[in-house]
């Protein structure tokens, strides 16, 4: 009988950890409005903690990525989904602003670090090397069907079981199903796996020659690189944090905006195939304008009509976006010659990502406080969509090259 190539298991744990994962931090964005009602505080109040969340998650990844480089990609991912199962079920008991700051924004954070987007990318283009770009995408499409998943049962919950057993129930889940499932199937890499046929999609032994840190953060290439990343992040959790929130604030139900967030997920899935896909057929870039182009539709319709009609279409124009930059983070670090430093430069690159969200979710509540509406930060996010595309063009899909050696003159007789 032929035995099912290890690299798909690889493949299936990656996306259910990114679902969990996924639909655990965005519950966020669906909870922000009762848990202020409930906490009386304001939405910049709580969305600090968001920008909390990003920031130590961002930091952590880094690190994350030396650790995913060196040690086992199993050890570091379980350890991270037991950190952020407890902070996400202890939220549930939150009565202080800075409960939630220290529950949400740095415990939660740092397990969520561990167990995202960077060190499963990793992991997954260990495992493929034709179709990375594919595969990846198909992992990823985890986030965006647990977004849609996850978030619809909690919108119709919420009313019967309250934000707080929302989170419980959320941190449960995650220790006794995510856990237990990278513990049993997660191989950091090929040489690890249990004997299987051999698949083209699996990638030979990585060369170990890696760049200097020094040419690799002098790059021109990557600078742009993370300032398009920067953006992306600022205009993902500004929408993550308040779109619900805005949608209610326009008259919408707070059970058809929050089914609206969920969709926005199985929009994210459709983005983050196309976005595979397109890599793998052309180049990243490709992809990543066609984000930040849909993104300048979006937020050009939002500042100008903010009927039930453009809000839907909005956030689900948005939300083919949300997702599509996600993938391409490791084949852009994979681009930089040098395996053994895809983990650390997929976290960097993650990194600014999530830093940048953090503001544009504290950015998002400062505006609604100050004005009341969430309008200047809709022309905000335009300008820096129409910026992010003209960048886009200017990045080459090989980043970062050695230095050509210096010939010697050769004499001529």
């Amino acid at each position: 009988m032929r035995r099912i190539n290890y690299a798909w298991v690889i493949l299936a744990t990656g996306f259910t950890v990114l679902f969990f994962s996924s639909g655990s931090r965005f519950a966020f964005g669906l909870l922000l409005k009762p848990m202020s009602e409930d906490l009386d505080l304001s939405r910049s109040a709580l969305s600090l903690a968001a920008t909390c969340f990003m920031i130590v998650s961002a930091v952590s990844m880094p690190f994350v990525g030396r650790l995913v480089d060196s040690f086992s990609v199993r050890k570091v991912v379980s350890i991270a989904v037991v950190i952020a199962a407890a902070g996400i079920a202890l939220m549930g008991l939150a009565q202080t602003q800075w409960q939630v700051i220290l529950l949400y924004g740095v415990i939660f954070a740092i397990g969520n670090g561990g167990s995202s987007v960077g060190p499963i990318g990793v992991m997954i283009s260990r495992w493929f090397e034709r179709g990375r770009g594919t595969a990846t995408s198909a992992a990823m499409s985890g986030n965006a069907l647990g977004q849609l998943i996850i978030i619809t049962a909690l919108a119709s919950a919420l009313v019967h079981i309250g934000w707080r057993n929302a989170y419980i129930t959320l941190g449960v889940v995650n220790l006794l199903i995510v856990v237990p499932l990278v513990l049993a199937f997660v191989r950091s890499d090929p040489e690890s796996s249990p004997p299987s046929d051999a698949d083209p999609a699996a990638p030979p032994p990585p060369d170990t020659a890696a760049l200097p840190t020094k040419t690799i953060f002098t790059s021109r290439q990557l600078w742009l690189l993370l300032v398009v990343y920067a953006i992306c992040g600022f205009q993902d959790f500004f929408v993550a944090t308040h779109v619900v929130a805005f949608a209610q604030d326009k008259g919408l139900t707070a059970a058809f905006s929050g089914t609206l967030y969920a969709f926005m997920g199985l929009l994210g899935m459709f983005g983050v195939m196309s976005a595979g896909l397109l890599a793998d057929r052309f180049s990243s870039i490709h992809p990543t304008a066609l984000c930040f182009l849909a993104r300048i539709a979006c937020f050009a319709l939002i500042i100008f009509t903010q009927t039930t009609p453009a809000i839907v279409v909005f956030a689900l124009l948005y939300g083919f976006t949300f997702l599509i930059t996600a993938p391409l983070t490791v084949t852009f670090a994979g681009s930089m010659p040098g395996p053994p430093r895809l983990g650390m430069m997929s976290g960097i690159i993650n990194m600014v990502h999530h830093i940048a969200g953090g503001l544009g979710a504290l950015v998002g509540g400062l505006v609604f406080d100050a004005r009341g509406s969430y309008d200047a930060a809709f022309v905000l996010m335009l300008a820096l969509a129409v910026l992010a595309s003209v960048l886009t063009f200017t990045i080459r899909e090989r980043l970062i090259s050695q230095p050509r050696p210096l010939h010697p003159i050769q004499p001529c007789c």
